[in-house]
């Protein structure tokens, strides 16, 4: 089992610049792909932004170019480093597992304001 804690949140305008971290609670960290996903208000949670065992990434369309997705499998942390940040970009930000998925942590909310 695995447990997530996700931070760096926070209030920005358009154009600004946030880091988000999460902390990975569980063994094995470093065996396994990890994700960022957002959810916006009134939206299903997606999936932006992957990095494989092998430190490979995958962001996808809407982030790809403004966000940089990293770990650090000794410290057992995943960030998200965001950039020309957009309105479009506000939600709770989540990580966890791609497969499988475990328990969703609390999150932590980005909002862009125009």
């Amino acid at each position: 089992q695995a447990q997530f804690v996700e931070s760096g949140g926070g209030l920005v305008h358009t154009g600004g610049s946030l880091r988000l971290s999460c902390t990975f609670s569980g063994s094995a960290f470093s065996i396994w792909a990890m994700g960022w996903y957002r959810q916006a208000p009134g939206m299903q949670r997606e999936l932006i932004a992957s990095i494989r065992e092998d430190g490979g990434t995958t962001l996808e369309e809407p982030v790809k170019g403004r966000f940089t997705i990293s770990r650090d499998n000794a410290k057992k942390m995943v960030y998200l480093q965001m950039n020309e940040l957009k309105p479009d970009d506000t939600g709770v930000y989540y990580c966890n597992g791609l497969e499988p998925l475990w328990s969703w942590g609390p999150g932590t909310q980005v909002t862009v304001s125009s």
